[in-house]
């Protein structure tokens, strides 16, 4: 045998050594689950490019489930949207079942935020609002004394139940998409899918007590925002589609379902303008569409971040700011369809 050769085996063994204690004592100890920056993402990863650091990338699905608890440029938008939805399911159990308590602090939301701006509402309208909203039993039983038996709720629970399943697919995308590329496409497709059930789901409270007296306008319109709201769905569960290239088209088609409602909206308000509870339910929709269009327009701009890339990785970035907007505007829209309900209940076809 080559002596040389020999001499390179038996060495071999002791500058590997060398070599891995430098490469130790040079650079940090490296985790199965760290996060990475934009540039080490995978491509199907990369959405925004002004948030450079704190990515998961290919975590497994028990770590992926922990990090709810780390820091990492997701944590936020998975916690906005489930403190979100725990608010809408105890609100949909206050509605359910009398809890003086929690009914309380919803009088008191209902109470302050239409009132808080200089609205032109008339001495009647008001006493009729305050009535409204400082009765338990008016927001929790939805009872007034005047009906004989309360209208029907189904309507409002859809809404509730819509909004809830759109926050939770939301949390769910933004904790797990970071496991494979399989699972984040099927998320994606999954959050879509509840944005625009929410956005359906919140046309039903007042098209349906609004034209309640008229069955024609409920088929109209409840049948209009649903078959263009399955179109969307079906439209995005188009694999390309859920590419960052058509983050605005996607903006579009959202947009598009929102501002059909502006064709019931004016009707309804033609037919109630002698209604004394008008500007108070015109307050709150006109504040939904307000944080809904805001959100929107942060979603597709990407701002702050894009003036300042990596200092809104963490916090403060367009994503986090329109999820927190996403939750107001429901907030906004539960307040209206509360006063759509009460109204109803006292004014019969």
């Amino acid at each position: 045998m080559d002596p040389t050769l020999d001499s390179k085996l038996a060495s071999e063994p002791v500058e590997t050594k060398r070599r891995k204690k430098r490469a130790r004592s040079s650079s940090p100890p490296s985790s199965p689950c760290a996060l990475v920056s934009y540039k080490e993402l995978p491509e199907y990863m990369k959405d925004n490019e002004f948030i450079l650091n704190y990515y998961r990338a290919n975590w497994p699905l028990k770590d992926a489930f922990f990090s709810i608890f780390r820091w990492h440029n997701e944590t936020l938008n998975v916690w906005t949207h489930l403190l979100g939805f725990v608010l809408f399911l105890g609100l949909t159990m206050t509605n359910l079942i009398e809890v003086p308590q929690v009914s309380d602090l919803i009088a008191f939301f209902t109470r302050s935020f239409p009132m808080s701006g200089d609205i032109n509402v008339s001495h009647d309208s008001q006493d009729l609002f305050m009535r409204t909203t400082t009765t338990t039993t008016n927001l929790v039983d939805l009872k007034p004394e005047s009906a004989v038996t309360p209208v029907t709720r189904w309507p409002f629970y859809v809404f509730l139940a819509g909004s809830m399943f759109c926050l939770m697919s939301s949390t769910v995308c933004h904790l797990f998409s970071c496991h494979s590329h399989h699972l984040n496409l099927s998320l994606l497709r999954l959050d879509y899918a509840g944005i625009t059930t929410m956005i359906i789901t919140s046309f039903f409270p007042p098209i349906y007590y609004i034209f309640q007296c008229d069955p024609l306008w409920h088929f109209v319109y409840l049948g209009g925002i649903t078959v263009l709201g399955l179109f969307t769905i079906v439209t995005l569960l188009t694999p390309a589609l859920s590419t960052k290239k058509f983050r605005g088209f996607r903006a579009l088609l959202f947009s598009s379902m929102a501002l059909f409602g502006i064709i019931p909206g004016i009707h309804a308000t033609i037919v109630n303008w002698s209604n004394p509870r008008r500007n108070v339910t015109l307050t709150y929709e006109l504040a939904m569409a307000l944080f809904y269009l805001t959100g929107t327009l942060f979603y597709v701009s990407r701002i702050p971040e894009r003036f300042k890339p990596g200092w809104f990785d963490l916090a403060g970035h367009s994503h986090q700011i329109f999820h927190v907007l996403v939750v107001m505007g429901a907030l906004a829209h539960y307040g209206a369809s509360l006063v759509f309900l009460d109204w109803r209940d006292s004014h019969r076809c």
